[in-house]
This record gives C-alpha cells, sequence and structure tokens, in this order.
C-alpha cells in the first residue's frame, strides 16, 4: 500500500496539493466503505492495501502544505497541530469499536462521511501559496536521486527504517505480551491504552514547542534514542515497568512526530517534497515487514518480550545517522 503513495505523491508536487489531498480522501472513504462489505478476510486485507495507499498520500501531502504555509518561526506547532487532529482520529476508532462490537462493519459505513468532505476540500481548501511560487520542471523522483536530496532522503529513510524495526512489532504485539506473559485483563490494557493516548495527546503539542524553541536535530535524536529505550523498556521489566515503558513511549513517540514532521519537511525541495515524505514513509514500511519478521524468527528463543528488546538497538542506531542531517529550523524552504 505505501508503495503506491510513492507515485501518487510525485503527481502532487507536479499538479498541487489541493487536488491530490481531495482526491486520497475520495479514495481512502470510498475504499473503507467499500471494506463493510467484504465477505471473506483475504478480501478485507486486500482493501487495506488501497487504503493505506490513500491514507500515506493524504498523510505526506497535508504535512507538506502544513510545513509549506505555516509561518517559518511556526511550523513545528502547527505539525503539532495535524498531528493531535489525526491522532485524535485514531483514538475515536479505538474508543468506538468496543462499544460497537461485533458490529465492526458500523466503522466502516461511518467512512462515507469522507466522500461527502472530499469535494468540499477540492473546492474550498487554496492552493498553497509556496508550491505555486515554483516552477516545476521536471520528475520528482529524478530531482530527489540529484546528490544532494539523495543523500537526505537515504539518511532519513534509513532512520525511519530502523525505528520502525522496533516500534512496528511493539505496537502490534503490546496487548498481546500484556494479556500473555503479563496475563492482565482487557479492563487493565484499556486503562493502559487511554492513559498512553491522553499522555501522547499532550506530548504532540509540547513536542511542536519543543522544536520552535531548541531546533529539529537535537530533539530529534534525544526523542528517538528515548522512544527507543521506554519501548524496550516495556518489554525488559514487569507488570510496572511494562506500564511505565508504554506510557513514556507514548510521550516522545508522539513529542517526535511534530519534529520530525517540520524537519522531513525542511529538508526537501518544495517540487519533491510530497513524494520524500512517501519515500520516507516506503522505506518504514520496509522497516516494519523486517521487524515483524525479526520477532517471528527470534520470539522462540528470546522470548516475545526479548524478541521486540532487540529492536531497540536498530531504533538506536537510526538515531545516530541524524547526526548526518543539517539543522533547518527557521531557515528559507528549499525549491
Amino acid at each position: 500500500g505505501t508503495l503506491g503513495a510513492l507515485p501518487l505523491a510525485a503527481l502532487a508536487d507536479r499538479f498541487g496539493r489541493r487536488r491530490l489531498i481531495a482526491a486520497g480522501v475520495a479514495g481512502f472513504s470510498l475504499v473503507n466503505f467499500g471494506s463493510a462489505f467484504a465477505p471473506t478476510l483475504a478480501i478485507l486485507a486486500f482493501l487495506k492495501l488501497f487504503a493505506v495507499c490513500f491514507e500515506v498520500l493524504v498523510v505526506g501531502v497535508v504535512t507538506a502544505l502544513v510545513v509549506e504555509e505555516a509561518p517559518v518561526e511556526s511550523r513545528g506547532k502547527a505539525v503539532s497541530v495535524l498531528s493531535l487532529l489525526l491522532g485524535l482520529g485514531t483514538g475515536i476508532t479505538v474508543i468506538a469499536y468496543p462499544l460497537l462490537a461485533p458490529h465492526w462493519r458500523w466503522l466502516y459505513y461511518a467512512s462515507a462521511v469522507g466522500l461527502v468532505a472530499a469535494p468540499l476540500i477540492w473546492w474550498l481548501l487554496p492552493e498553497g501559496r509556496t508550491w505555486q511560487s515554483v516552477r516545476v520542471t521536471g520528475s520528482a523522483l529524478r530531482l530527489l536521486l540529484e546528490p544532494r536530496w539523495r543523500r537526505r532522503v537515504a539518511v532519513l529513510g534509513a532512520m525511519f527504517a530502523l525505528l520502525a524495526v522496533l516500534l512496528e512489532p511493539a505496537g502490534l504485539l503490546y496487548t498481546v505480551y500484556a494479556s500473555v506473559v503479563l496475563t492482565w485483563s482487557p479492563t487493565f490494557i484499556s486503562i493502559l491504552v487511554v492513559v498512553s493516548g491522553v499522555v501522547g495527546a499532550l506530548a504532540y503539542l509540547a513536542g511542536g514547542y519543543l522544536t520552535d524553541r531548541y531546533g529539529r536535530r537535537g530533539p530529534a535524536i534525544a526523542l528517538t534514542i528515548a522512544t527507543a529505550a521506554a519501548t524496550s523498556l516495556s518489554f525488559a521489566t514487569g507488570a510496572v515497568g511494562f506500564f511505565a515503558g508504554n506510557v513514556l513511549w507514548s510521550a516522545f513517540a508522539s513529542a517526535a512526530t511534530p519534529v520530525f514532521g517540520a524537519w522531513s519537511g525542511e529538508l526537501f525541495p518544495t517540487r519533491a517534497r510530497a513524494t520524500a515524505e512517501a519515500a520516507i514513509a516506503l522505506a518504514g514500511a520496509i522497516g516494519s515487514i523486517a521487524g515483524l519478521a525479526l520477532v517471528a524468527a527470534l520470539s522462540a528463543s528470546a522470548g516475545l518480550g526479548g524478541a521486540i528488546e532487540l529492536g531497540g538497538v536498530a531504533a538506536v542506531a537510526g538515531a545516530l545517522l541524524l547526526f548526518l542531517l543539517p539543522e533547518t529550523k527557521q531557515q528559507p524552504l528549499p525549491e
């Protein structure tokens, strides 16, 4: 799914942000609405590929638009508000599912709202002035292959891939670990999810303030290492450490989101910014696959918690790669 977002993001760099945001919202909503009628799990999974494609497209293009249009001194805060809104949307789904179960298809029916919103986005959302001010020539992918931009894509993509080696299996399997290894009840797991979500929501805003005040590179490195440490702590200790580690992991990872959102937007030219966001997301998806495969291979010998912990080494290595990227706080966006 993430791979499909790459050529679509290139269209956003060539034809503008507004059209592709509207098209992405329409596509995502249509696929999700169609998922409500999926007769088998295989078809539901197949439709999920397209949903992920449009989701990655919209998140990347919207992030690019926010970075381009926000005041230079407040880009981090602007991205933090976007991150908070995205997190709230996910939170609504998490809260709604237990209330609607076993009628899970109702969540997909609700996606039809996006089909109404998409035309409004097309008509009412102004095209970005920054994108309009540049002259788009040639392929965005070809531009990113130039030495200056290629190095930045490689470093940031490698970092997100290595971080995903830890966070993807940790995020997917922490409830399994809590119920099977720690023998927690569903109620206690739900309490953890709610507390972590609330702390994470506040951390989005804190991260935006932090990066606008102290820059991109330093906070990004510190928060990535802290995320790796907190996540590994969750699976290396008992019940108390698991709870505390999860809350801290949510806080650090959420605070890092606006830092990376602002930084990645500032690192790449307007003519290829959305394409760069999609390429980095693709690298993260590859890291996610590798992380799940690693845990599957090691869990028999190291245990589920131990296998996930080992991903922390990859995440820290990814954080150290960020020293290779320049600081971009309050600098003009490259065209």
